[in-house]
Parts: C-alpha cells; sequence; structure tokens
C-alpha cells in the first residue's frame, strides 16, 4: 500500500484525518522523528527478511534451509508446494512463506465480549480467572453461542502495585498468572486456602477488583507450592520444548522482584537482555527463575482447559511499556523517548497517549521481524482466535514525542505487507480466526488490504451509519466496545456525566456524541421514555441482523451496567477494575439472568 508524503524516515508528515481534513505534522515533531528513527544500516536490503508466499516471484536463487529440517531449492518463483513457515537462504536471510490468507470461520456465530477480571464468581479471589473463563465458555456452549472475546491476559510486572490496565502489558508473549485459579494448581492443598479465609473473604467482598491484594495473595501461596513439591515431569518437559523465550521472561520477573518494575532503574549490568550481568544472575537464581517458568506452564494449562474447543479470541495490544521484559528483550528496536497513541477523532475528540514505545520500522526489519512473530504466535497460543488493537497500526503508528501532546504526533509507517502475512501464516497455523480493531482515523485501503487476507473487520453499532443489515459478513459485529458507552450508560445519561467528571472533553463534544449513538438506537422507533431492558432489546435486535460471521454481546450489556470498563484519556477514574455486577454463579447457573435471556433471543431474531 503506497501512501503519499512520506520521508525517507517513513513519516507521513501530511495526513488526512477521520474527518477528512488535511492535517500536517510540525516541522519540530518531524525533525525529532528523525531524530529517533536514525538511518538504516547500508545493507539492511541483504539482511532484512524475505517475506512471500508460493507462485510468487522473488528474485532469487538460493538453497534453502527449511525450519522442518529439509533443504529445498529457489529458483525465483515460490513453487505452489513450497512448505510454509519461517526458513533460511544461503546467504541467511529469513525466509517467510506466508499462505497470504488467514483461517476464516466458515458459519456465523455469535458471542460473549468479557472483561475477565471483572467476570468474578463467588469462588474466585476477587478476580475472575481461569476457572471462571471455563464456566463462561461452557455456559456461552449451552446457550448456543460459539466464541468468546476476552481482554488482553497478558503479564505485567510480578510487583505490587500491579498495572491496571490490560492494554500496557510488560510482555505480549506471556500471561498474567493473576488469572491463575490456585485451587486447580497440581499440589495445592485445602490448608493453603484456609489459612487465608480472612483475606480471601475481603477479596470477595471488595467493590472494585483488587490486583494487588489478589496477586500478593496468590505469589504468596503459589510460591510455597512451588517450593515444597518436586518438579512435575510435565512441566520438566514443557520448559524443554518452551525455549529460551521463557526464560528470558521468566529472568527479567525475578529481576523485577529484586529490583523494581522499571528495568530502566535497574544496575547496569542487567539493564537489558543482552547485558553483561545477566548470565551470573542466572546462574545464581535458578529457583525463582524456575518459579516464574513454572507459573507460565500452569498458564497454558489452564488456558487450554478453559477455551476447549470453542473460539476464544484473544486480544493483542498495540504494545508494551517501556520498562517491561518485551522491551528489556528488544532495547534496540524501541524507539526511546516516544510514545503512540492516536490523533483527535470519533473516539477521543482531545486525541490519546497509550503510553507505549513504538518498534522502529527498519529495526524490526533488522531483528527478523522476531519480536511481532513472538508476540502474534504468543497471543494465539492455546485460544484458536486473535483480535488486533488499533489494527492500522500494521500500516502506521502515531508516534508522540516525550513532552508533546497527542495532537502534537505524527504518523511512521510500517512494512504492512510483510507484517499482515506473518498475521495470515501464523493464523493459518492455529486455525484461528483473526479480527482488526479498525476503529477511529482508518485511511483509504486498509480495509481492503484486511479483506484481502481474511482479516475480519469490526463495525460498531454507535459508530456505523448504515443499518447492520448492511453491513460486510467479513466482520466482527458489535454494539459497543470497552472503550464506548453501554447500552444502560448511554440511555440513562450515566455515561455522558462519567466522561465530563473524569476527562478534559467539552460539554459539547459529549453531549452532541451521545445524541449521536442515541439517533442509531432509536431509527427504529423506539421509545425516548422506554426502559433501559427495552434499549438493551432493541440494540441487539438491530445487532442480530447483520450478515457479519461474528456477532459478540457484551456481558455489561446483558446485566444493564451503566460503566464501561474503560473510559480513555484519564486516569482519575477506577479504569479497569469495574467488576460485572452479577457473580458468575448468578449469571449462569439456573435458569439464568433473565437480561442474558432477553439479549440472545434478541440477537436471534426471536
Amino acid at each position: 500500500m503506497n501512501a503519499p508524503n512520506v520521508d525517507q524516515w517513513g513519516i507521513q508528515q501530511d495526513w488526512v484525518d477521520a474527518d477528512d481534513q488535511p492535517q500536517r505534522a510540525s516541522d519540530a515533531t518531524v525533525a525529532r522523528l528523525r531524530e529517533v528513527i536514525g538511518e538504516p544500516p547500508a545493507d539492511l536490503e541483504d539482511r532484512a527478511p524475505v517475506v512471500t508466499r508460493p507462485g510468487r516471484a522473488t528474485g532469487l536463487r538460493s538453497t534453502v534451509s527449511c525450519e522442518d529440517g529439509s533443504t529445498r531449492e529457489l529458483d525465483d518463483v515460490v513453487p505452489d508446494d513450497f512448505p510454509l513457515g519461517y526458513h533460511r537462504l544461503a546467504d541467511g536471510r529469513r525466509l517467510v512463506v506466508s499462505p497470504g490468507r488467514c483461517h476464516v470461520p466458515e458459519e456465523q456465530s455469535w458471542g460473549w465480549t468479557v472483561q475477565l477480571y471483572a467476570a468474578r464468581s463467588r469462588r474466585s479471589w476477587g478476580i475472575g480467572d481461569l476457572r471462571d473463563l471455563r464456566t463462561l465458555r461452557e455456559w456461552t456452549e449451552r446457550l448456543g453461542g460459539g466464541f468468546l472475546l476476552v481482554n488482553p491476559l497478558h503479564a505485567v510486572a510480578p510487583t505490587v502495585p500491579q498495572e491496571t490496565s490490560p492494554y500496557l502489558p510488560a510482555t505480549r508473549r506471556f500471561r498474567n498468572p493473576v488469572y491463575l485459579a490456585v485451587e486447580d494448581v497440581p499440589g495445592v492443598e485445602p490448608a493453603d486456602l484456609e489459612r487465608h479465609d480472612a483475606e480471601l473473604a475481603t477479596l470477595r467482598s471488595a467493590d472494585l477488583v483488587e490486583r494487588d491484594g489478589a496477586w500478593a495473595l496468590k505469589r504468596s501461596v503459589l510460591r510455597a507450592v512451588f517450593d515444597r513439591t518436586p518438579a512435575d515431569p510435565e512441566f520438566v518437559a514443557w520448559r524443554e520444548s518452551a525455549g529460551q523465550a521463557v526464560e528470558g521472561w521468566a529472568t527479567w520477573c525475578a529481576l523485577a522482584e529484586e529490583h523494581g518494575p522499571d528495568r530502566l532503574a535497574w544496575p547496569e549490568a542487567v539493564r537489558r537482555q543482552d547485558a553483561g550481568g545477566v548470565p551470573a544472575y542466572v546462574r545464581d537464581h535458578g529457583d525463582d527463575i524456575a518459579f516464574h517458568v513454572w507459573l507460565q506452564w500452569l498458564l497454558d494449562r489452564q488456558l487450554r482447559a478453559a477455551t476447549g474447543s470453542t473460539t476464544v479470541l484473544q486480544d493483542l495490544p498495540i504494545g508494551v511499556s517501556g520498562s517491561g521484559a518485551d522491551a528489556w528483550a528488544w532495547d534496540d528496536v524501541l524507539a526511546p523517548g516516544i510514545t503512540v497513541g492516536a490523533p483527535p477523532d470519533m473516539l477521543n475528540s482531545v486525541g490519546q497517549d497509550w503510553g507505549s514505545p513504538p518498534l522502529v520500522p527498519w529495526r524490526l526489519r533488522e531483528a527478523d521481524y522476531e519480536p511481532f512473530v513472538e508476540s502474534i504466535r504468543g497471543t494465539i497460543a492455546g485460544a484458536g482466535g486473535l483480535r488486533i488493537d488499533h489494527v492500522m497500526g500494521l500500516f502506521r503508528l502515531w508516534w508522540i514525542p516525550e513532552g508533546a501532546g497527542p495532537q502534537e504526533g505524527a504518523y511512521v509507517r510500517y512494512p504492512a505487507d510483510d507484517l499482515l502475512d506473518i498475521v495470515a501464516l501464523e493464523s493459518h497455523r492455529a486455525g484461528a480466526v483473526v479480527v482488526g480493531e479498525d476503529l477511529g482515523t482508518v485511511e483509504p485501503g486498509v480495509r481492503e488490504a484486511l479483506a484481502e487476507r481474511g482479516i475480519l473487520s469490526y463495525k460498531v453499532l454507535w459508530f456505523e451509519d448504515d443499518e447492520p443489515a448492511a453491513w460486510p459478513s467479513s466482520a466482527l459485529a458489535a454494539v459497543t466496545t470497552h472503550d464506548l458507552p453501554t447500552v444502560a450508560g448511554l440511555w440513562t445519561g450515566s455515561d455522558a456525566e462519567d466522561q465530563l467528571a473524569s476527562t478534559d472533553m467539552a460539554e459539547s463534544d459529549v453531549r452532541s456524541g451521545r445524541e449521536d449513538l442515541l439517533a442509531r438506537l432509536r431509527r427504529d422507533g423506539l421509545a425516548e421514555d422506554a426502559p433501559v431492558e427495552d434499549a438493551v432489546v432493541e440494540a441487539y435486535r438491530q445487532l442480530g441482523t447483520a450478515p457479519s460471521l461474528l456477532l459478540s454481546a457484551a456481558l455489561e450489556d446483558a446485566v444493564a451496567e451503566e460503566r464501561r470498563p474503560n473510559v480513555p484519556g484519564t486516569t482519575a477514574r477506577d479504569n479497569w477494575r469495574l467488576p460485572l455486577g452479577v457473580p458468575l454463579e448468578e449469571l449462569t447457573a439456573g435458569g439464568g439472568h433473565p437480561g442474558v435471556a432477553r439479549l440472545v433471543e434478541a440477537l436471534r431474531g426471536r
């Protein structure tokens, strides 16, 4: 996809905003970004990976060492029977052969959007866990649903306070042990739980999700179990097969527990994964590192048990914390002093800064795309589906220099064709459906490129002028998202009041935005004085007419929750800490919650 006005650093100074108005980044911003990006080495094109598909000409003639151990000859055009995967050319370059298209479901299905931390049962430790996910999955199957879409489950630093936002993890490759169901861990005994009855009662009765207390208690119990039980042979085998990536992650965790969560404040000798003091640290802290590897083994087991054969779409954040594990592993690939976000658009009238440092495009190529490959593969693993947050970031990202506001950024372009073909390869291997969250400022050509590769678009009732019946089939259709009003919050007006109390958005923008959404909800004649339950039914009746392959229903809407999980642009609100208003037992047991039955019937057109 060719973009206009892109300089040799990949910076797009002139661009068109969400209102189709031309915009121009300042010369000062462009100069700063050029300084950070720097000049690629002169021989980069001779070393960068080649990403292609069967049937395509490459201009290459080489012996290829395939990842399955076989050897093939490449004579320009990639043969149709050439193995898909990650191979090596004779000159050492990586050759990626992709099918060019993701796995796509054959039939339409519906499912729930779940903030797992919020989906608390009376049994769980004040935060929804992987046994709760299994409960939700089995309940969804009984209702006739076909998938779940969950918030990012990626790990944060194993310290307190815990990062609350699922979209600012320490890694996009490994999962957060706060989601472990401790009772299901081999070696846990009743006494391990009984001695903490008082603490558990406090966590379970808390009005908010208390990640700090839940993690501190879970870590204490899990470490005690790990220390007293012999190594499980299955764990030993899993660790041997998992490779060096999980060892690096576990080493970072041990260092974080000793020196704090910000790797930039650590001693110079261990500040990067390739620093000189790391090997000695690994030798001296074998048990601590093994403990964190063990936690990942438990997570892998519990997630696979939770998902079963049902598709559970895992959410891939746009980036990671600059002080975290992936930044520690790939320090040279990240842009220092830069964060990514979005310019002002319909999601937020003042723009957004998400706090993650971006990958420098040419450095990502120099790294064989490995940071991206591992992130995609690690997120898909064991679940059968992937949602790529802000999928436009595979084409270009809004870079914001340190000290500047979101309005003062500029777009930097990425090798989208290569990245999309890598996504297609990982999807093909895992049999995983892929959804690209394409909301906000979307440049021409993006949705066409996604559709070519079988990546489903994202259609949201609150944003679409067309009625759902006119939406495309190659999409995930939803009423709302975690960043947007729930039906109840919109209908009562409480969401608008929440926005005004917690953001700098102008009251006129908030009020007019609410009226726009209400107009969509009322377009088929919903009375202005209708009860909230009728508004929810109407929203999902409309959604049920969409031909889209995936129809997504928010659990918050099923229980008429007025608060959205997150209001972008604020830290003064309890974002990402709001529990679902109904415990899972009431939601899923017996006759179930009446709001669920109404919503599902509306979605099915009954």
